[in-house]
């Protein structure tokens, strides 16, 4: 938890910063658009995460939504004619089928995760390549999945902010003064702007608080908590790690999918050969900030979602900034930073556990040698 508070901390401290040097930045339309991409990521890391608990990895996951977004859109095209729920759903069970493809060859010709799952970015790649015919494939026309505007909530002063560059009236960046209106007065800004809130959002609230608590009240949570943990230690205490380990792919590939479905229905069409590239990067990348170690048993849903805000706000702020060159520079150097304030920590967590440990020694040890009656009195 005290990790998740520094990064939220993070969080915060990029969102101000670059608000401060581009009032746009909180503007009601770019907030709409953070929150909605920031979702749809989260998605995708919320399925990795599982993935990472266990000691595995998952790379194929950009590869994943680009294929499922050509099978979606030539599913419900006019040559298939396929009904959109029969399409989401056949989409969504061949997800399902890639992941426990994944599972199988690494439980059962003990491969390694890495290995499965880059040969799977090729694979699936050059599959959505071919079935599309190295074309772009028109979007499903399903946009009423992701863009309809379901709810939306006041927030105050972005606009006093965003318009007023922080003042209460509205201000022309271009002339540096107050535009007036028709009786020659300064134009006054709402105290509150209304933003749209995208159904993606709604999705993830759903999908993270079932992954919650699957991961945090169910035994099967705690049984991929020790699978990561220590495997051999896990089989001997009767948990079929096995079982565990295909049960985490396939929720991977399944969240995969259905953050496909998503990203594809927000865009007009879907490029095979550039659609979802770098996505696992940074689905594993928001699990990672967000407490997922890589070498397993470690990880919480709540730090995922502020490991997919931090990406997703840092990015924006790159946009807005102007220095999108280094975009990969920028995201890497916060990702590392991120993984050594981990190794820190945990290094000083087991060092000072260790120094705990002692001392309750030679206090077992040295208590009772104190209190024991003196021979020669």
């Amino acid at each position: 938890m005290n990790k998740n508070l520094g990064m939220l901390v993070l969080l915060i401290v990029i969102f101000v910063v670059t608000t401060l040097f581009q009032n746009r930045f909180v503007d009601d339309l770019n907030i709409t658009n953070l929150i909605n991409w920031t979702s749809l990521s989260a998605i995708m890391g919320i399925g990795v995460a599982f993935v990472i608990i266990t000691g595995g990895i998952d790379l194929s996951i950009g590869s994943m939504v680009a294929l499922v977004g050509c099978l979606l859109g030539i599913f419900i095209s006019e040559d298939v004619g396929m009904h959109p729920a029969a399409a989401i759903i056949c989409v969504l069970g061949i997800s399902m089928l890639i992941g426990l493809t994944y599972g199988l060859l690494i439980t059962q010709l003990k491969l390694q995760p890495f290995v499965v799952t880059l040969c799977g970015l090729l694979i699936l790649r050059g599959l959505a390549r071919f079935i599309a015919n190295d074309q772009k494939i028109p979007s499903a026309s399903l946009g009423y999945l992701s863009q309809h505007k379901l709810v939306h909530i006041p927030i105050p002063f972005i606009s006093w902010i965003s318009d007023g560059y922080w003042g209460m009236y509205k201000w022309n960046n271009t002339n540096n003064e107050y535009p007036l209106d028709d009786a020659g007065e300064k134009i006054a800004l709402p105290l509150f702007q209304w933003v749209s809130i995208l159904p993606p959002f709604f999705y993830l609230l759903v999908i993270a608080i079932i992954a919650a608590i699957f991961l945090n009240k169910t035994v099967w949570g705690r049984y991929l908590m020790a699978l990561g943990k220590n495997e051999q230690a896990a089989k001997f205490s009767g948990i079929n790690t096995n079982m565990m380990t295909i049960l985490a792919y396939v929720i991977c590939s399944l969240l995969a999918g259905v953050a496909g479905v998503l990203f594809a229905v927000n865009m007009p069409s879907v490029d095979p050969g550039s659609h979802g590239n770098f996505y696992e990067l940074y689905a594993i990348a928001a699990a990672v900030l967000g407490g997922c170690s890589l070498r397993g048993g470690e990880g919480s849903i709540f730090g995922v979602l502020i490991g997919s805000a931090i990406l997703s706000v840092l990015r924006n702020s790159i946009e807005f900034l102007g220095i999108r060159q280094l975009e990969f520079a920028v995201i890497g150097s916060v990702i590392l930073a991120g993984v050594i304030f981990d190794e820190v920590t945990r290094k000083v967590m087991a060092r000072r556990r260790a120094i705990q440990e002692a001392a309750m020694a030679e206090t077992s040890v040295v208590g009772p040698l104190d209190d024991a009656p003196n021979p020669s009195g």
